[in-house]
C-alpha cells in the first residue's frame, strides 16, 4: 500500500469518527440541518470558508491563476469584499431573524414577515435551490474525479464513486454538526497547503523574480494585472467581472445557514474577523501556486491540473499524499454542506411546510439523510458523464444561488416595506437574469459576469415591487 493511500485511509477514518460522535445531534430537523444553533465561533468561520471555496479553489482558482497569470488575483479582491461585506452586513441580523422566527432553513427566513398561504415564496426558493445545487454538487464531484486521477493515477469516473461514498456517507451520519467539525478539520489542512504549495513553486523557480521573468517570456499579459484579457475583453470588464466573484457571498444559502448556526451573537463578532484573515490566505495562496506552477510546468493540458502536479512533483509521497488529502477537504467540505441544503429543501420546505407533513421530529430527519443520499447519487451520475471545466461550472452555481438569495436577503433584514410579492419577484427575476445571461447574453458584452446583471435585477425587483405593491396596500 503506498504511502499517500495510507494518509488518505487515516484522514477517512478521522472523518468518520467525527461523522459517529456528531450523531446524536441528528435526531431532530433542528439538530440535523443546523447541529441546534449551538456552534462556537472559530467552528463557524471555518465552515463559513471551507463551505464557501470548494474544490473550485483549490483547482479551479489555481488554474485560473495557472491560465491568466497575475490578473487572477482581482478574484482575491473581489472574494475579500465579498466575505467581508457578508458578515458584516448580514451575519447579525440574520441571526436574530432567524431566531426570533425559529427557522431552519434559508426558506424559513424569507416566508417568516409574510402570509403566503400558497407558498409561493418558499416554492420559488425550492426550486432554484434543487436545480443550481445539484449543478453545484455536480461540479465537486468532477473535481473529486480530477483530484484521485491527478494524484493516484485512478480512473476518473472511479474517483468520482469514490470520493462520493465518503463524502455521502459522514453527511448522511453524521448531519450539519458533523459537517461543521469536519470543516474544521478539512479548513485547517487547505490552510496549510495553501502556504506550503505556493511557497514550495516560488524556491523551486529561483524565486519570485525568476517567476516573474518567465512568464514574462512566455507571455507579456500574464505579469500585467491591467492586461487586456484573451479574446479583447476591456480590462474594465474583466476586472469587474474578477471582483464580482465576491458578490453572491451575500445570498448563498449554504454560507448563509452558517450564521444561523451560531451559539449566539458574540460569537458571529469572533468568527467574523478569523474568516476574513484565513480567506486571505487562502484565495491569495491558490492563485499564486497557479501563477508560479505555469513558470515551472508550462503547457499543461489542463491548467486545472497545475496544484496536483506541483504536489506530486515538488513534495516526497507522504506530503503529496497529505495534499491531495487538502484537495479532497475543499471539495468535501462544500459537498456536504449542499447536499444538506437540497435535503433540508425537499423535507423540511416541501415535505413539512408547504405539503403540511405532521410527521415527527425524528422521522423528518430520518427522510432528511435519506433524500442526502438519492441527492448524492444523482450528482455522482451526472458527473460521470464528462469532465467539466469547474471553474466556469461552479461561477454558473455560484451566480444563480448569490442572485437569486441575496438581494431579498438584504431587503428582509433592512427594507421594512418589503412584500411577499417583491421577495418573489427578486428571487425569480435575479435567478432568471443570471442564467439568460451566461446561456444568450454573455458572449456578446465581452464575457461580464453573470453575478452583476443577475443581482442588480434582484435588487431593482425586489425593491421595486415591494414599493409598488406596499402603496397599494397603503391605499387600500
Amino acid at each position: 500500500m503506498s504511502t499517500t493511500v495510507t494518509v488518505l485511509i487515516v484522514y477517512l477514518g478521522i472523518l468518520a469518527a467525527l461523522a459517529i460522535w456528531s450523531r446524536r445531534e441528528t435526531h431532530t430537523l433542528a439538530g440535523y440541518y443546523l447541529a441546534g444553533k449551538k456552534l462556537p465561533f472559530w467552528v463557524v468561520a471555518f465552515s463559513t470558508n471551507a463551505t464557501g471555496e470548494s474544490g473550485w479553489l483549490l483547482l479551479g482558482l489555481s488554474g485560473m491563476g495557472y491560465a491568466v497569470g497575475v490578473q487572477a488575483y482581482w478574484v482575491v479582491v473581489g472574494e475579500i469584499l465579498g466575505i467581508a461585506a457578508s458578515w458584516w452586513i448580514i451575519a447579525r441580523r440574520l441571526k436574530r431573524f432567524g431566531d426570533d422566527a425559529d427557522a431552519i432553513t434559508v426558506p424559513d427566513v424569507l416566508a417568516a414577515k409574510f402570509e403566503d398561504k400558497w407558498h409561493l415564496i418558499r416554492g420559488i426558493a425550492v426550486v432554484i435551490i434543487l436545480v443550481m445545487v445539484t449543478a453545484y454538487v455536480t461540479a465537486q464531484m468532477v473535481a473529486s474525479g480530477k483530484a484521485f486521477s491527478s494524484f493516484l493515477g485512478m480512473e476518473y469516473a472511479t474517483g468520482v464513486i469514490v470520493g462520493s461514498i465518503f463524502i455521502i456517507g459522514y453527511t448522511f451520519v453524521g448531519g450539519y454538526k458533523a459537517v461543521s467539525y469536519t470543516d474544521v478539520v478539512q479548513g485547517v489542512l487547505m490552510l496549510l497547503g495553501l502556504i506550503a504549495v505556493p511557497a514550495a513553486a516560488i524556491i523551486a523557480s529561483g524565486g519570485w523574480g525568476e517567476v516573474h521573468s518567465n512568464l514574462t517570456l512566455q507571455d507579456p499579459a500574464l505579469v500585467d494585472m491591467l492586461a487586456i484579457s484573451d479574446g479583447g475583453r476591456p480590462v474594465l470588464i474583466a476586472i469587474a467581472s474578477f471582483i464580482a466573484i465576491g458578490l453572491p457571498f451575500l445570498g448563498v444559502p449554504q454560507l448563509l445557514i452558517r450564521f444561523m448556526s451560531a451559539r449566539d451573537d458574540g460569537e458571529i463578532k469572533k468568527a467574523r474577523i478569523v474568516s476574513m484573515s484565513v480567506m486571505l490566505i487562502f484565495t491569495t495562496g491558490a492563485v499564486t501556486a497557479g501563477v508560479a506552477g505555469r513558470a515551472l510546468f508550462p503547457g499543461l493540458e489542463d491548467a486545472e491540473t497545475i496544484f496536483p502536479v506541483i504536489s506530486n512533483n515538488l513534495f516526497p509521497e507522504v506530503i503529496a499524499g497529505m495534499l491531495l488529502v487538502v484537495v479532497l477537504s475543499a471539495i468535501m467540505s462544500t459537498v456536504d454542506s449542499l447536499l444538506l441544503l437540497a435535503s433540508s429543501a425537499v423535507v423540511r420546505d416541501t415535505y413539512q411546510k408547504i405539503m403540511g407533513s405532521t410527521k415527527s421530529e425524528e422521522s423528518l430527519s430520518n427522510y432528511g439523510k435519506a433524500v442526502t443520499v438519492v441527492i448524492g447519487a444523482i450528482a455522482v451520475v451526472l458527473g460521470i458523464q464528462e469532465p467539466r471545466v469547474i471553474f466556469d461550472f461552479v461561477l454558473a452555481s455560484w451566480s444563480g444561488l448569490g442572485s437569486a438569495f441575496g438581494p431579498v436577503i438584504i431587503a428582509i433584514l433592512y427594507y421594512k416595506r418589503v412584500t411577499w410579492e417583491g421577495v418573489a419577484a427578486g428571487m425569480l427575476g435575479g435567478f432568471i437574469t443570471s442564467v439568460a445571461w451566461l446561456v444568450w447574453f454573455k458572449a456578446d458584452f465581452h464575457g461580464l459576469y453573470e453575478a452583476i446583471p443577475g443581482f442588480t435585477a434582484g435588487l431593482l425587483l425586489t425593491y421595486g415591487i415591494s414599493w409598488l405593491t406596499s402603496k397599494k396596500t397603503v391605499s387600500m
